[in-house]
């Protein structure tokens, strides 16, 4: 359900918003509310709303104030309400992405849509940012993003089963010529086919497939890393460390615990 927040400093309207609407009809749930933007601001950390409703014109801290201090902390989108002096006023808000802003007194309808137009929004924001955290999360020194890859398969079985072939062999001396009987296709197609579907060679992929398995098993710090060349197939430690250097422009060391 959405969660939602209600931020206005009249009783009555404040209230009448709570208690006058079937949220739980349209997937919502009032987890708070606040009578002023300094309280609001509080509660938005506290509570972790959806959407917000907030009155420009309140005590201690106005509306605009209180989403200029709080778009920064938690992502959520906001419905302005105001009254017909505020009006331009509100419409300084929409910098801050407000996602509507409603005249008072509000119109039961106009509210509707207007929480229809929140959660599309709150959704598109939650999705970038899961996107934005998914790609912060990955090793900032990741030399071939697996799990971006993975998640976006070539449609031909040929590319598809040169990958596999790689994580599942890696740690032994392999080349494409190993798949061509397998396959049945030329080397000239699988390596043409390869460069078209992923911008790398078999060679270039088989390396920074290997160095990113290399720098998973520094970080665990459970061996040394001569012999983590070893493991993921390198017999020469200096040519290793080539590569290594090659990709990520750090040595294998400033990679350990």
């Amino acid at each position: 359900m959405y969660k939602i927040l209600i931020v206005e400093d009249e009783d009555v309207i404040r209230k009448g918003l709570i208690y006058s609407i079937d949220w739980v009809s349209i997937n919502c749930v009032i987890v708070g509310e606040a009578v002023n933007g300094a309280e609001g601001c509080e509660k938005i950390i506290q509570l972790q709303p959806d959407i917000v409703l907030l009155d420009v014109n309140m005590p201690i801290k106005n509306g605009i104030d209180m989403l200029k201090e709080s778009v920064d902390k938690h992502i959520f989108s906001s419905i302005i309400l105001s009254g017909y002096d505020d009006f331009q006023y509100a419409k300084s808000a929409l910098k801050y992405e407000v996602c509507d802003y409603l005249l008072k007194p509000i119109v039961h309808d106009e509210l509707l849509l207007a929480i229809e137009k929140a959660k599309e929004t709150i959704n598109h924001r939650k999705k970038y940012r899961a996107i934005q955290n998914k790609a912060e999360n990955l090793d900032d020194h990741s030399v071939l993003n697996l799990l971006v890859w993975n998640s976006n398969r070539d449609k031909s079985k040929h590319v598809n089963a040169i990958i596999d072939y790689i994580q599942e062999n890696y740690q032994e001396k392999i080349s494409i010529e190993d798949l061509v009987e397998e396959l049945g296709v030329s080397t000239t197609y699988l390596n043409k086919k390869f460069k078209e579907s992923t911008n790398y060679t078999f060679n270039e992929f088989l390396n920074r497939y290997r160095i990113q398995k290399a720098i998973e098993l520094i970080e665990r710090g459970e061996d040394k890393i001569s012999m983590i060349a070893l493991d993921v197939g390198y017999s020469n430690y200096r040519y290793f460390i080539k590569v290594f250097k090659k990709y990520t422009n750090f040595l294998p060391s400033d990679f350990g615990r």
